[in-house]
Order: structure tokens, then sequence, then C-alpha cells
């Protein structure tokens, strides 16, 4: 049986990322980071998670905002997970 996983993300060292944990609670490892970036490149604990997760894990993001910053951003990390897993996605 696979874990969850969870991922929360603030922009600014300034907000808190206490919602996401409550919401996040039933997870069980969590990653999390207070940074500001354009892509999940500049994100060191997506990085982390994404590398953590296995085949059988569940990722958990509170919001589609807090993981991906673009529709690009979003494919880019959802191919990397399929990658991951065996199972390339072809071109789009």
């Amino acid at each position: 049986m696979g874990m969850k996983v969870g991922y929360a993300r603030v922009s600014t060292s300034g907000q808190n990322l206490d919602i996401q944990l409550d919401r996040l609670a039933d997870c069980d490892r969590i990653y999390r980071e207070k940074v500001s970036a354009a892509s999940a490149k500049n994100r060191p604990e997506l990085k982390s998670a994404l590398d953590f997760v296995r085949e059988e894990d569940v990722f958990v993001v509170t919001k589609l905002d807090r993981l991906a910053r673009s529709v690009v951003d979003l494919s880019n990390i959802v191919q990397r997970l399929d990658e991951k897993n065996g199972r390339a996605r072809p071109p789009t």
C-alpha cells in the first residue's frame, strides 16, 4: 500500500503554510517550502517530493496553483511523474 505524500507552498516568507498543512494532515509525509518560483525547477522541496513519490503513492496538493504556476509547468510535472513510473507520454 502506498503513502500519501503532500506538498505545500507559499510564495513569500511572510505567508503562512498552516491552512495547507491542516488540509494535508492525513498525509504520511509532507514537503513544504516558502519560495516564489516561476517553475518547478526552482523549488527544491517540490523536486524532493517528486523524487520521493513512488508508483503506488498518492501525491496531494491543496490547490493546483500551489503545485504549478502555468499549464506548461503542470504538464511538465505530470510528465515527470509518468516517466518515473514507466508511463512516458507521447509529445503533444
